[in-house]
């Protein structure tokens, strides 16, 4: 124990000169050195002569085999990126025919349970659910799932978990977002397999001695409603009336894609290093952790910011804000997590009830990680995987209305 302690001391010692994140021994520790990942092969599988082909030659597809089973049935076989891992089956892929054909199409599992209910697309941007009609029960269990699905004449269908948004997009978004004067769009370094790590600067005015909040999404590449609700609440604070008070009085860090890698390659959850990164917090063993949590605090130690707030973005079977217990301690911001999810509460109305999860620190993730780093507010923001879309934007831009009211009071 003394070692430890003697270890803990030098270690924080030595980030602490070099100015970057330094490591917390969590109560609950976990592995995060790097781990096999099982690549999936990238082809164009011909069925029926030519005649039908599918494919998973394009960022965010998942599909690990697929094959004919009888006469108008086939199987996609959905595996993870390694193991052990949440029972999260993303998958995604084409199907094209050359002649008009209904086919039962079986999502498979081998490791996992089924979590998503398939979306359509035409072009890979537009989705839709598929119609409940569509199911079939003779496979509906909760290892597969089966589908009817008629596929036209020389129409690609594009068939995934959730809506894909690749790290094109994001990065598409980035650049459009940074139009606005207060908004500076750079990156902080590079995944482990070489994409862009992105951070928006969003300031009015002098960065120095101002207090900081940072925002942060898709450490888990399926968890697309978390960013969508991240995307909304983002737009709202540039678009809101009181933009250019708020970001007089505060400098805003927000880090869109931590897990490009996993993103773009269909993990159900990990990244090319076969890691979950928020649980990797502690050491950051991880570039992407590294740079992240290195670049918040060189920064703002830089800019002599007192960061009081990170807020994590991600998704879940349902919504539910995960916050710190409070006998776990006192953040910075002592009424900030009452008064805010109250009034998400309030101005949603319609019946609407926060449900908020509190917890102790545990493990390793980013949102205890702000608390013991720098005695801020940490916050997981969780959007359910099948929270309706109009809603998430809904709550989205109320969540960054009722924060503007709070931190500007």
């Amino acid at each position: 124990m003394r070692l430890f302690f003697y270890y803990f001391i030098a270690s924080t010692l030595f980030y602490s000169c070099l100015g970057g994140a330094k490591p917390y021994n969590f109560p609950q520790a976990v592995d995060t050195t790097d781990k096999p990942v099982n690549l999936q092969e990238k082809k164009t599988y011909s069925l029926l002569d030519g005649t039908m082909l599918v494919d998973n030659q394009f960022d965010g597809a998942r599909l690990n085999d697929f094959r004919q089973i009888e006469d108008g049935v086939f199987e996609a076989i959905i595996l993870p990126e390694n193991e052990p891992i949440n029972s999260s089956p993303w998958y995604a892929f084409s199907l094209e025919s050359s002649i008009p054909r209904n086919i039962e199409l079986r999502l498979s599992y081998p490791t996992a349970e089924h979590r998503y209910p398939p979306k359509l697309s035409l072009d890979g941007q537009n989705w839709i659910p598929i119609d409940s009609t569509q199911y079939l029960e003779q496979y509906g269990d909760s290892t597969g799932l089966a589908v009817s699905i008629d596929l036209p004449s020389g129409q690609k269908i594009y068939i995934a978990a959730q809506e894909i948004i690749s790290s094109s997009d994001v990065y598409q978004w980035c650049n459009k977002l940074a139009i606005n004067s207060s908004v500076v769009y750079d990156t902080i370094g590079q995944s482990l397999l070489g994409r862009p790590l992105p951070v928006l600067e969003i300031n009015e005015g002098e960065t120095k001695d101002k207090p900081a909040l940072v925002f942060l999404s898709r450490q888990h590449p399926p968890e697309v409603t978390g960013f969508m609700c991240f995307q909304a609440f983002i737009e709202e604070l540039l678009s809101d009336p009181r933009a250019d008070d708020f970001f007089s009085a505060y400098r805003v860090l927000v880090f869109p894609l931590i897990n490009p890698d996993g993103v773009d390659l269909g993990h159900w959850r990990h990244n090319a290093g076969g890691i979950d990164l928020n649980r990797d917090w502690a050491y950051y063993h991880q570039p992407e952790t590294r740079q992240v949590a290195d670049y918040i605090v060189r920064s703002t130690r830089k800019g002599k910011n007192q960061v009081l707030l990170g807020l994590d973005f991600h998704s879940t079977w349902y919504d539910v804000y995960y916050t710190m217990r409070e006998d776990q301690g006192t953040s910075v911001l002592p009424d900030f997590k009452r008064n805010w999810l109250q009034a998400i509460e309030t101005e949603l109305g319609n019946g609407y009830q926060i449900n908020e999860k509190p917890g102790v620190i545990g493990r390793p993730i980013s949102a205890r990680w702000f608390f013991v780093q720098f005695g801020a507010e940490g916050i997981t923001y969780e959007i359910g995987d099948n929270t309706e879309r109009d809603f998430i934007d809904q709550k989205g831009r109320v969540s960054a209305r009722t924060l503007m009211d709070e931190l500007l009071d």
